[in-house]
């Protein structure tokens, strides 16, 4: 059993999210101004000391958001969690690497599990970056290249981690396009679960069907094509 953090804000803008709530609070500025901004958020303390008293029952914590790297005080609040004993899972979008780089460089922070999400092909994350971010060309690249170098850096780390892809409606992301992520997998397992709407960041995806599971299988098999483990939930 595991407790989940989840961390307002993120660097991203994925229509389909289903995070809406987390993704705008981070527009509140800090973790604190966003605690009393936005209904259903509690301090880090409260979280804190939620963990403290079941530390009997629990076997790790997830953190999650949003995009947690984006706050600051990650660092020791990792290694606040590992000194209780419980080994740490990250969620990450990987577009933070100097932050990951880090985060792995010591050794009371490193996380026991990495879990990194990929969305698109990387040439493909400028249509997913906050609009008004989206100046020149360079940004679009930058966000790719940076999901490249995080990717790395989680396979050189040592560290226990999977993948994550969601199967979305239509064409949006073709079996043929996972020839562009597929350098970023190592051996960890590759997980494709099917996008279901709800809640999704940009409300006209909540009129989209879901695209059914033979559609993430479809995926998943066109992973272990490529000689990776891809597994369909």
């Amino acid at each position: 059993m595991a407790a989940a953090l989840f961390f307002p804000g993120c660097n991203l803008r994925c229509p389909w999210c289903q995070n809406r709530e987390l993704v705008l609070a981070g527009q509140a500025g800090s973790l604190e101004n966003a605690v009393s901004r936005v209904q259903g958020l509690v301090s880090l303390e409260d979280a804190l000391a939620h963990i403290r008293k079941r530390l009997s029952v629990l076997g790790g914590v997830v953190i999650s958001g949003g995009e947690p790297t984006l706050y600051r005080g990650l660092a020791p609040l990792i290694g606040e969690i590992k000194s209780l004993g419980l080994p740490v899972k990250l969620d990450t979008n990987g577009l933070t690497p100097l932050i990951l780089e880090k985060l792995f460089a010591n050794e009371t922070t490193r996380p026991s599990y990495i879990a990194l999400d990929l969305k698109l092909p990387p040439e493909r994350y400028g249509e997913l970056l906050p609009q008004k971010t989206v100046t020149i060309e360079k940004d679009a690249f930058n966000a790719g290249e940076a999901l490249v170098r995080s990717a790395l850096l989680i396979r050189e780390s040592g560290i226990a981690r999977e993948y994550r892809t969601l199967a979305l409606p239509g064409d949006y992301l073709r079996p043929e396009e996972l020839t562009a992520l597929a350098p970023l997998v190592d051996g960890g397992p590759w997980y494709f679960r099917t996008f279901v709407p709800g809640n999704c960041l940009e409300s006209a995806w909540d009129d989209l069907s879901a695209p059914g599971a033979e559609k993430a299988e479809l995926l998943a098999e066109k992973a272990r094509l490529l000689g990776k483990q891809g597994i369909s939930r």
